[in-house]
């Protein structure tokens, strides 16, 4: 299973968010230098998260981002508010990213999606955030009348292999990660699914790797201590 350290990026800064709401913010100093912590703790790769995109679709943060992967070595898969090809082909010739994920897009512009997925195939990931089963779009304010199911295998036709897939109830909220839902997702799409919101501890991780889970990402946890990110690695590299 592949760890993911989450950098959330909000007005240049490294952020944790509840519930994915703009106002219930705690801020973590520069974005590049928690990467950098994140990278030297051993991480192989990193999930950082533009908030102002997926708000406002502003490009306030981009110098921030440019830095953050200039100067980490590992691969980063980049988030938040991408809707538009050129936006996807910026960040991922110009900028540097592994892969880009698109969340809103694969709702609302699925024809930006099916041209992004023909130029870069698997460079491309499905960001399917969930709300009382639906897909949620716009950085969560609103819900659309899809399931995760549906847009995952969309976006599996299209020839993505991979879906961070995030329970919004549990994102920030330490309250352990949706295990079943995560696993369900995988059984029934065939895809790669990387676990995201509300992991809390060790045993979290151990529950998806019982699981053959693909991925899990690692947000407030191991900012405040609950997750030890090196012990974290270690339970993943002994399988």
């Amino acid at each position: 299973m592949i760890l993911f350290p989450a950098v959330d990026i909000l007005d240049n800064r490294a952020v944790r968010l509840l519930y994915g709401e703009r106002d219930k913010v705690t801020d973590y100093g520069d974005p590049a230098e928690l990467a950098i912590k994140w990278v030297q703790s051993g991480a192989e790769y990193l999930h950082v998260v533009d908030l102002n995109g997926a708000f406002d679709d502003s490009a306030v943060n981009r110098e921030t981002l440019k830095r953050l992967i200039k100067e980490v070595k590992i691969p980063v898969q980049l988030g938040g508010g991408i809707k538009t090809l050129d936006k996807i082909k910026f960040y991922l010739e110009e900028v540097g990213v592994t892969r880009v994920i698109v969340g809103t897009a694969c709702v609302t512009a699925p024809e930006v999606v099916d041209k992004a997925c023909a130029l870069y195939g698997n460079k491309i990931v499905a960001g399917i955030d969930c709300k009382d089963g639906f897909v949620a779009i716009k950085g969560w304010v609103e819900k659309s009348s899809l399931t995760a199911e549906k847009v995952a295998l969309d976006m599996k036709e299209r020839g993505s292999d991979t879906v961070v897939f995030t329970d919004i109830s549990r994102d920030g909220a330490l309250t352990g990660v949706n295990v079943d839902a995560t696993a369900a997702l995988a059984e029934k799409t065939g895809m790669n699914i990387v676990a995201s919101g509300g992991m809390s501890s060790l045993d979290d991780i151990e529950k998806l790797m019982r699981k053959n889970v693909y991925g899990a990402i690692l947000g407030r946890a191991i900012y405040n201590g609950n997750i030890d990110v090196v012990k974290a690695l270690n339970i993943v590299k002994r399988g």
